[in-house]
């Protein structure tokens, strides 16, 4: 699965008001992995920003006179995003605002969801952290994100950070397909001990290797309640010394 991880800055908070995307970011992942690539666009908004928009992005006219406007940027933007699954936090907003710019091009241009489908990610954590704070700060704080670097609004910068929050806000079995698996205590487990074909080589696992596989099954416990590892490894285990005793 390809997805976008995207974030908007604007010259103020309606687009009904006439308001214009002034910054667009976009982090590209690929079967939930970071590939690398990005998409990161200042754009001249051909209008003054609402009072105290220009603090939140520490952003101004005069630095974005020299950008292009969103017309000479939209083609390379669509294609960028073409055909994925977007992934914005508070969606409603930022879809809003493309689906402003893009039907000033003309109809031609469609609306966004024609062209890729929408992740909101606040309404994911409202559904796991309902009555609680869950702006893109609280949620750095929550689940451990570095977020120190932020001390304005930025568009690629709160793409990056809204990759980590995502991936770690959704981590647990389901990512792996195990999501519909029957709850552990009402699994049937069967383990089958296959007789060894030869001598198999020992291999000896690096301490660091085990101590960062502990930490990540410790932190798929405390997200999801339970690590797969938990429910097939162990059983294993248990079987093979049985064996080894009988």
């Amino acid at each position: 699965m390809r997805q976008i991880v995207l974030d908007t800055e604007t010259t103020g908070l309606e687009w009904k008001k006439g308001n214009r995307v002034v910054e667009i970011g976009c982090v590209e992942l690929v079967e939930r992995r970071p590939t690398g690539r990005t998409y990161h666009q200042y754009i001249k908004p051909d209008r003054d920003f609402e009072q105290g928009a220009a603090e939140v992005t520490g952003l101004s006219l005069d630095f974005l006179a020299d950008k292009p406007p969103f017309a000479q940027i939209a083609d390379e933007f669509l294609a960028f995003i073409d055909g994925a699954e977007l992934v914005i936090h508070n969606a409603a907003f930022d879809v809003g605002f493309l689906d402003y710019e893009l039907s000033l091009l003309g109809p031609a241009y469609g609306a966004l969801r024609q062209r890729v489908t929408v992740e909101d990610s606040l309404l994911l954590a409202r559904q796991r952290y309902p009555g609680q704070r869950n702006s893109l700060d609280a949620l750095c704080k929550r689940l451990g994100v570095d977020n120190a670097h932020r001390q304005l609004h930025g568009a690629l910068l709160d793409a990056q950070l809204l990759a980590e929050v995502y991936l770690s806000l959704t981590a647990g079995q389901h990512e792996i397909g195990f999501g519909a698996m029957a709850e552990p205590e009402r699994a049937t487990r069967r383990v089958v001990l296959a007789e060894p074909a030869g001598a198999r080589p020992m291999l000896a696992v690096p301490a660091e290797d085990l101590a960062a596989h502990a930490a990540r099954l410790e932190q798929i416990r405390k997200k999801a309640g339970s690590a797969l590892w938990d429910t097939v490894h162990a059983p294993i285990e248990a079987a093979s010394a049985e064996a080894a005793l009988a």
